[in-house]
């Protein structure tokens, strides 16, 4: 009976670790999508030119925010300005960076209300993605439970109430992620 409660134990952790991890991925992703005011972790997917090895901007440079719509990078070594122009341009995220040779400028514009739309239409597909990922962990769950049932490791009654706190499990994970889509569509429309 031990080792059953302990095969049961280990599908939930698994289950409630795929679905946090899809969450968090979620977080990192919404935190890439500028909203119209300085945010130093949309420069965290860059990676810059360093001696032949692409590394993250964040590991060879000091980044600041100097205000509400302004970003400074400043090298470690100043040879790397260029490089940091040429990724930052390169990069899909629509900014126009300037330097004096030993800093690069970073300035948000405004956003449009059509750019903050479809901005908007980007977070809720990135949050129905995390859905059908915690669903996917949900029906794997499910399965292994399954196939303890049909090895006669537990009985139609358990198996019922494993689904039932399975799917209670999924709904909140689902209730998180729809309060952190909404928490990102405020901050994209707020102007």
């Amino acid at each position: 009976m031990a080792e059953n409660n302990e095969l049961i134990d280990e599908i939930f952790l698994e289950y409630e670790d795929a679905l946090e991890k899809a969450t968090t991925h979620l977080k990192s992703e919404l935190l890439s999508i500028r909203a119209g005011r300085a945010n130093p972790h949309v420069l965290d997917k860059i990676t810059v030119d360093y001696y032949g090895t692409p590394t993250p901007l964040a590991h060879v440079s000091n980044i600041t925010v100097t205000d509400a719509r302004s970003i400074m990078i400043s090298p470690w070594d100043q040879s790397l300005v260029k490089e940091i122009n040429k990724a930052i341009v390169a990069s899909d995220l629509g900014l126009s960076p300037s330097d004096d040779g030993r800093v690069v400028r970073l300035t948000f514009p405004i956003l449009t209300e059509e750019r903050r739309r479809d901005l908007v239409k980007s977070t809720k597909k990135l949050g129905e993605d995390t859905k059908i990922v915690c669903r996917n962990a949900r029906r794997d769950a499910l399965e292994e439970l399954k196939k303890l049932k049909k090895d006669g490791i537990i009985g139609e009654d358990d198996l019922a109430s494993y689904e039932k706190d399975i799917q209670k499990t999924l709904d909140n994970e689902t209730v998180k992620i729809d309060n952190v889509l909404a928490e990102k569509e405020k901050e994209i429309m707020q102007v």
